[in-house]
């Protein structure tokens, strides 16, 4: 019996990274890592490396922290889009009750007040079902986190303030074209 010797395929990272060698089954999943940008193409090489080193809870922690926290800039732009949105229809509809708002004596900030109100009201309704449901689901969160615990009150604050700042501001910009209405176009317009 004959042993065959196989090269042994290796990571080339750039910028002194590592190089390390992979196991063949690991080949096809790192062909196209060079065409990554360089710090995208070191951590994915980390974390490979340490799936393969068997140090499996840090490298599934830190798999995890990175799927999360894509999902976390998915779901801060889902409703920022979506509040934005939700927010120019609502101002196209009222453009008819904004424009004689106006043409009444309304001043821009007041318009300016109905809208964000408008639509700052559900986002903290959300932002408080949020919070309390973060809470309730703290076992279930304390296996993935690291090194912070599920009720860190510094993660839950500064995530709430994020989440209503880009929600204020998403309703600022359909705010902002509703004191721009003229109030004869707007009583025209219907």
């Amino acid at each position: 019996m004959t042993t065959q010797i196989r090269p042994t395929p290796t990571v080339s990272v750039p910028e002194k990274a590592d190089v390390r060698p992979v196991d063949s089954t690991f080949a096809p999943a790192i062909a196209w890592l060079p065409t990554l940008s360089a710090p995208l193409s070191a951590l994915l090489a980390l974390v490979l490396h340490e799936l393969m080193s068997g140090s499996e809870p840090v490298a599934e922690t830190r798999t995890y922290s990175i799927f999360l926290g894509g999902l976390l800039v998915l779901g801060l732009l889902l409703a920022a889009f979506g509040i934005y949105g939700v927010m120019v229809t609502a101002v196209m509809q009222r453009t008819h009750e904004i424009g004689l708002r106006m043409a009444l004596g309304a001043q821009t900030r007041d318009v300016m007040w109905l809208v964000i109100r408008q639509g700052m009201f559900p986002v903290l309704i959300g932002v408080v079902a949020g919070l309390a449901a973060a809470i309730g689901l703290t076992r279930l969160m304390s296996t993935l986190l690291f090194k912070v615990s599920a009720t860190d009150p510094l993660t839950l604050a500064l995530i709430t303030v994020l989440l209503t700042i880009v929600a204020l501001i998403a309703c600022y910009i359909p705010a902002r074209r509703a004191t721009k209405v003229d109030p004869l176009i707007a009583l025209r317009y219907e």
